[in-house]
């Protein structure tokens, strides 16, 4: 498996389906599954019982997991492809489009 080129904390734009053009910060990222948890895209309504930890339940709104193919990470307000580079003796993430360093 290959290593994941988003990675939680980046900002990603979200080029295809029902929400394009909508920014948000990356959540949280499921590498198995290759989705990512996106703040305010994707949004699906829950219905949820009363519980311990909620006792009124109800309608809840929150994030669904979107695939990694969907999004493309934003680094200086340009949408850009990911690579990979050795920095001395370490591996870095970096923005192809602009060149600059993401970690």
């Amino acid at each position: 498996m290959s290593a994941m080129k988003i990675k939680k904390g980046d900002t990603v734009k979200v080029i295809t389906g029902k929400d394009k053009g909508k920014e948000g910060k990356v959540l949280s990222v499921n590498v198995k599954n290759s989705t990512v948890l996106v703040e305010n895209v994707n949004m699906i309504t829950k219905h949820a019982k009363p519980s311990m930890a909620n006792t009124e339940g109800g309608i809840i709104n929150r994030e669904a997991p979107i695939h990694v193919s969907n999004v493309m990470v934003v680094s200086d307000g340009k949408v850009t492809r990911v690579g990979f580079k050795m920095d001395g003796d370490k591996k870095v993430r970096y923005a192809k489009a602009t060149g600059k360093v993401l970690d």
